[in-house]
């Protein structure tokens, strides 16, 4: 076995109820005044409500977060914290929520001068942060025990930050929290998390044994549990199952990059306005496909990490995975053809041109992948 290094959040609470935990963690941190980050979505369902009624401290709440924030709320929120004397950070949410508040940890640190522009990149944060605890209602981002926050920093660009400064301190995971999601954000947050295992444990570079083990335990609940969740979304025992397998991936893709899923997808997100997971979905089984000639072993692996007694050849049970995930993603009940959606045929050559900036994201995949590539996967699922 090769050398690695492993990188994670160093205290999660995963569990039904586990969110009477969070004021005695705020306490554990040291927190007298804390910024609750999430978006007026939360709020009109009473999530946002359920969080502050465990606090026992000063709490503030901060509800103007987007999907896919832009860099002014970013630094809008951060004003609001910074106006606030706030000691401690709490994002509640999905990852856009998530991803905010580890900014702001950042950000309204009275110690902290550097600029949000400066940070895009890898390994380009400076310490300090705020103490920060995070707590998602969704499965799929895996964002709360990641060190990456996704930016928009233009009409069409994201942008990411990426530091372990970013890592949360405490990581709090309730079932309870998702039984409402509707089945579209369901169906989609799950296929994303699916994503992340199935592109960490393809990554070219960093592929390492423990993010490997992560990966395979997350897609075999997420396996399990999205089409329980699906068909009955108040059982809780698989919305947990979910929450855990999203964090599960997201431990293993903090370590062993994402690759062409995402960088695809991300186009479709900021020219197309689509969920994140949603892109994913759209895009996924045509990378798979693509891939498949340099990764069939890796894909045969995961079919039978999945389904233990499938049968067949190496180049048979790949396209077996490609086939399962082909079905999930059919059962979803998302439109998965870009044609169905209302987008422009003349705007693909545009989301190909920008897929191709995602390099940071590129370099992780195993095979290749040119403009032409993009342009005919995009084709593919038009």
């Amino acid at each position: 076995m090769s050398g690695f290094v492993f990188e994670s959040v160093s205290n999660f609470i995963v569990g039904i109820d586990s969110l009477t935990h969070l004021n005695e963690e705020c306490l554990k941190l040291k927190i007298q005044n804390v910024l609750v980050v999430t978006d007026q979505g939360l709020v009109t369902q009473g999530i946002a409500k359920q969080v502050t009624d465990q606090l026992q401290i000063d709490h503030q709440l901060y509800t103007d977060v987007q999907a896919d924030p832009p860099d002014h709320v970013v630094l809008s929120a951060v004003d609001f914290a910074k106006q606030s004397q706030v000691d401690g950070v709490i994002g509640l949410g999905g990852g856009s929520a998530m991803d905010v508040a580890k900014l702001i940890a950042v950000l309204a640190h009275p110690n902290q001068t550097q600029p949000l522009h400066s940070m895009y990149g890898v390994d380009q944060v400076q310490a300090p942060r705020l103490p920060l605890i995070q707590i998602p209602t969704t499965a799929g981002t895996g964002s709360e025990v990641t060190p990456i926050a996704i930016v928009t920093t233009g009409e069409t660009t994201k942008s990411g930050v990426v530091s372990p400064i970013l890592y949360a301190d405490t990581a709090i995971l309730d079932a309870k929290l998702t039984v409402n999601l509707p089945t579209h954000i369901t169906a989609a947050t799950g296929i994303d998390a699916m994503v992340h295992a199935i592109e960490a444990y393809t990554s070219k570079h960093k592929k390492n044994s423990y993010s490997d083990l992560l990966a395979i335990q997350a897609l075999k609940l997420l396996d399990q549990s999205l089409p329980i969740a699906l068909k009955s979304p108040q059982n809780l025992v698989a919305r947990q199952d979910m929450l855990f397998g999203a964090m599960l991936a997201g431990q293993a893709f903090a370590n062993a990059p994402v690759a062409a899923v995402h960088a695809l997808a991300y186009p479709l997100g900021g020219h197309c306005h689509l969920s994140h997971g949603h892109s994913n979905a759209l895009v996924l089984c045509e990378i798979l496909k693509f891939n498949a000639p340099v990764t069939e072993t890796l894909y045969a692996e995961l079919m039978l990490a999945i389904i233990p007694n499938a049968k067949g050849t190496t180049p048979e049970l790949c396209q077996q995975f490609i086939n399962h995930m082909q079905n999930i993603c059919a059962q979803s009940g998302l439109k998965l053809k870009l044609s169905e959606l209302d987008i422009a045929e003349d705007l693909l050559d545009t989301l190909a041109h920008d897929a191709m900036l995602q390099t940071r994201l590129l370099q992780n995949n195993q095979r290749e992948l040119s403009e032409a590539d993009a342009l005919a996967i995009y084709h593919a699922v038009f």
